[in-house]
C-alpha cells in the first residue's frame, strides 16, 4: 500500500475517528459479505482491515470454525483492531503488513475481502499479482471500491465546500486514492491481467449516514475533521474555514431526514476467483 500517510498520520487520523467512520461505512458490509458467499468454514484475509470492524462482521457471518485475519499497514489501526477484540480472540487475528508485497502468512486463504482497502497500492499490477498467490486455486475474492465521484455526493459535497474557499490540488486519477477504481471496467481488466478469473462487478447503491447518523451541522464538522480533504482548510484563514463549513452544512441539509444526514453513494462490489 501507499506508505506515505497510511502508515503514519493518515492512519492515526482514521483511528481517532474510527467509530464514526466505520458506522458510516457499515451499510456497505452487508453487500460485500453477501458477495463472499460464505457457505463453509473458511480462512479469510481482510486486506486493508483498518480498525477491524469488517473483519469482525465477516467472522460473525461466517460458518463456525472460520478464521479471519486482518492486514493493514497502519500501526495505529492494527493496534485499535487488536484492542477491540483482544489479541487472543478465537478465529480473529490482526497483522501489521503490506499485503501488496508480503507473503501470505501460513497456508493460503480460501477467501480475500476488502472494503475500500485496495485503492492505495503503490504498484497495483504487482500488488494484485501478489494477492493472487495468497488465494488457494479456485478460491474467491470480493472487493468494495468507490464508483465515480459524481455518484458519491457525500464526498463531492466536501470537495465543493473546500474548493469554494481554497485551491483544490488535482489528484492523479491513476494514483493512490479513494476513487482510483471508479472505472470498474478498467479495474476488472487490471485484476484479469494480474491472473484473476471471471471478474464481475455488481454495484451497490444506497445511503451512507454521515458520521454514523448526525444532523447537518455535526455532519459537516465531522467530515471536515475526519476526511483528509478537509486538511486543505489548514492553509486558509478562519473566515474562509467558516464559509466552507456553512457551505457543507447547507449541502448536507439536502439529505437530512428525521434530523440525520444520509447521503447517496455508489460502490463497485468486484468479485472473481483464482483459476
Amino acid at each position: 500500500m501507499e506508505v506515505t500517510g497510511w502508515d503514519g498520520e493518515r492512519g492515526v487520523k482514521w483511528a481517532s475517528n474510527a467509530e464514526r467512520l466505520e458506522a458510516m461505512l457499515t451499510p456497505v458490509d452487508e453487500a460485500l459479505i453477501e458477495a463472499l458467499e460464505l457457505k463453509v468454514p473458511s480462512r479469510v484475509a481482510d486486506i486493508g482491515c483498518g480498525g477491524g470492524r469488517t473483519s469482525m462482521a465477516v467472522k460473525s457471518a461466517a460458518p463456525g470454525g472460520s478464521e479471519v485475519v486482518g492486514f493493514d499497514i497502519s500501526p495505529a489501526l492494527i493496534a485499535l483492531a487488536q484492542e477491540r477484540t483482544g489479541e487472543s480472540a478465537e478465529g480473529l487475528q490482526f497483522i501489521l503488513a503490506d499485503a501488496g508485497t508480503a507473503e501470505a502468512p501460513g497456508r493460503q486463504f480460501d477467501l480475500l475481502v476488502s472494503r475500500f482497502g485496495v485503492m492505495f497500492f503503490e504498484d497495483p499490477p504487482s500488488a494484485f499479482a501478489n494477492l493472487l498467490t495468497w488465494l488457494k486455486p479456485g478460491s474467491r475474492f470480493a472487493f468494495a471500491v468507490w464508483a465515480a465521484p459524481k455518484d458519491n455526493p457525500w464526498m463531492m459535497a466536501v470537495k465543493n465546500a473546500v474548493s469554494s474557499v481554497a485551491e483544490w490540488p488535482q489528484p492523479d486519477p491513476d494514483g493512490p486514492g479513494p476513487f482510483r477504481y471508479a472505472d470498474g471496467e478498467a479495474f476488472s481488466a487490471l485484476l484479469t491481467d494480474a491472473g484473476f478469473a471471471d471478474v464481475a462487478i455488481k454495484d451497490w447503491r444506497g445511503e451512507l449516514p454521515v458520521g454514523g447518523g448526525l444532523p447537518p451541522k455535526d455532519a459537516a464538522t465531522f467530515a471536515l475533521t475526519a476526511f483528509s480533504v478537509g486538511e486543505v482548510l489548514d492553509e486558509v484563514d478562519e473566515a474562509s474555514r467558516e464559509a466552507a463549513f456553512h457551505h457543507l452544512q447547507n449541502a448536507y441539509a439536502r439529505w437530512a431526514s428525521e434530523g440525520v444526514v444520509r447521503a447517496p453513494a455508489r460502490v463497485h462490489i468486484v468479485t472473481g476467483h483464482r483459476p
